[in-house]
């Protein structure tokens, strides 16, 4: 850890792309190393596991680092803090003497308790019950959450219309060549269309899942037919493309 720590920090001091990252622009690495380390754990590769949780790490030790140098830890009290919560947050084995004869259940449920009485120490909002986590995930439970309180279009045909209001503002944006502006309003409607799915009863991750493996499949078709045809891709015209990919919607249906 040393020596990985020690990397870190002269990356920072010499390294131009290493310096120009904030713990903001690194947020999407953490996210993708994630979903790699998921991925390689699957796949039962145990090397690629190895390599990928390395991946992650080094965001750990990256997001520190920047944090240490704005005085606000080091990645010591990152340690310290993740050991002291799992100290705890285990009762029943750092205090066995007290819970020894606890099953599986009451620990589940003693994990629980212990957890509230941890949030009751902070701010709460009713939405810090979700987890962070996918983004058309987290926009899904939380429209459902703000739902249970009353917080919700009466119809579907409601939730429509306010996509098209805001499509009708991201439109706006782009006519004013306002990149903050278009940012926010192309957040606004992937929302809106969210809540579309949510009022019709589907999953927009399931649905958006479904759509990138129908794409895979065919832009797949349309490399096979290039290959075929002795092309390359990179030479066919959008026009040929185009007719490639009807085709691929009628063989594959």
């Amino acid at each position: 850890m040393d020596k990985l720590l020690a990397v870190m920090r002269e990356l920072r001091e010499k390294c131009p792309w290493d310096q120009q990252q904030t713990p903001q622009s690194l947020t999407l690495y953490a996210i993708e190393e994630a979903y790699e380390v998921e991925a390689a754990v699957r796949a039962g590769h145990a090397n690629e596991v190895r390599d990928e949780l390395g991946d992650l790490l080094l965001q750990v030790v990256f997001q520190a680092q920047m944090y240490s140098e704005q005085g606000a830890f080091d990645f010591n009290d990152v340690v310290n803090a993740i050991t002291e919560k799992l100290i705890r947050r285990h009762p029943h084995v750092f205090q066995a003497e007290q819970y020894s004869q606890l099953s599986a259940e009451d620990v589940a449920i003693l994990w629980k308790q212990i957890k509230q009485q941890e949030k009751q120490d902070k701010a709460q909002s009713r939405l810090d019950e979700i987890k962070h986590g996918p983004a058309i995930q987290q926009a899904h439970e939380i429209q459902k959450k703000a739902a249970q309180i009353g917080f919700d279009f009466p119809e579907v045909s409601d939730a429509y219309e306010k996509l098209n209001e805001e499509l009708g503002e991201l439109q706006q944006a782009m006519q004013n060549h306002n990149s903050d502006e278009i940012f926010d309003e192309f957040g606004d409607c992937l929302f809106s269309l969210i809540n579309v799915g949510r009022k019709l009863g589907l999953s927009s991750e399931m649905a958006l899942l479904s759509t990138i493996h129908k794409f895979r499949t065919r832009f797949a078709f349309i490399e096979d037919q290039a290959q075929q045809q002795h092309k390359n891709i990179e030479a066919l015209s959008l026009e040929e493309m185009d007719l490639l990919w009807e085709q691929a919607k009628q063989q594959l249906k």
